[in-house]
């Protein structure tokens, strides 16, 4: 046992691993979306569209073509998935580390988090006008 709490050294050391794992994974997706975004920036400028002209919508069917085109819509796109895709990758990390660990109320936890962001897009999908 260490300090004051009930777990034992081995479990405190292995959680400490997995958030240094964690959050290197975090920091390394943050800097790949920052990455796209200033691609896309200057893609952008690159092909004379200003910041102030109408914002594409997201076609999820011409995405690919958009990204494979290395078009700036399409390399924008990306970066914004990235960011939204972080957090989120960010607590399914933290699903698999608190169950190698048998922290289970954590595991519910995290889950629930989850059905929150799951229950958030399919409310904004349904509600979209």
């Amino acid at each position: 046992m260490t300090g004051s709490t009930s777990q034992p050294a081995a479990v405190l050391s292995g959680r400490a691993v997995d958030e240094r794992r964690i959050g290197r994974v975090v920091v390394r997706i943050t800097y790949l979306a920052v990455a796209l975004l200033v691609l896309g920036v200057l893609a952008m400028i690159g092909a004379g569209i200003s910041p102030l002209d109408a914002v594409p919508t997201l076609d999820a069917a011409g995405l690919i073509a958009a990204i494979g085109g290395l078009r700036p819509e399409g390399v924008l796109w990306l970066g914004l998935m990235a960011v939204i895709a972080t957090p989120i990758i960010r607590v399914l990390a933290a699903v698999l580390a608190y169950a190698r660990i048998s922290e289970w109320r954590m595991v519910a936890i995290s889950i629930a988090i989850l059905a929150v962001i799951a229950a958030g897009v399919v409310i904004a999908v349904l509600t979209e006008s």
